[in-house]
């Protein structure tokens, strides 16, 4: 297996693994906007056959703004649109690396201070990733945050600069 970063051409499989894995679902101009804005920042893993067996889709936040200007205080973050790793290659170690592919990216490159996400309440699986295994820690609580109505935990890492 390997991982590598995105390209074009593999917007389409990364598609379907969401498809497949993943009840949130994007639409291509999303992936496209994802992979052209931050080339560097998404990444895929793929099997000994060039299939895509798991992706991450990933960004900077824009700068926030107030009345028009920049807020003079904006901090440089990045955050996890989407991770998915097909079913019967988890348990791997595929996520964990997308994952640190990416984070690595956002601090060298984009000089991100955190990274954040969302994920399910009741997302045992990645909670556990998230929380035990990269130490990502619980920011707040967004209630019905997902189309059908379950909370998520919005979650955040820091960056060692």
């Amino acid at each position: 297996m390997n991982i590598r970063a995105v390209r074009v051409e593999d917007l389409a499989g990364m598609q379907a693994c969401n498809l497949h894995n993943l009840p949130e679902n994007y639409t291509m101009k999303y992936y496209l906007y994802h992979a052209l804005s931050w080339p560097s920042l998404s990444y895929v893993a793929e099997d000994h056959n060039g299939r895509i067996i798991g992706y991450i889709l990933a960004k900077m936040e824009e700068v926030e703004e107030q009345d028009g200007q920049p807020v003079a205080d904006h901090v440089p973050h990045g955050h996890v649109t989407s991770i998915s790793v097909m079913r019967s290659y988890r348990r791997l170690g595929l996520a964990k690396k997308l994952m640190l592919q990416s984070q690595e990216a956002m601090s060298s490159i984009y000089r991100a201070a955190f990274v954040s996400l969302h994920v399910r309440k009741s997302n045992r699986a990645a909670l556990g990733l998230y929380r035990d295994t990269l130490g990502f820690t619980v920011k707040n609580i967004e209630e019905k945050y997902y189309a059908d109505g379950e909370d998520a935990y919005a979650m955040q890492l820091t960056f060692q600069q």
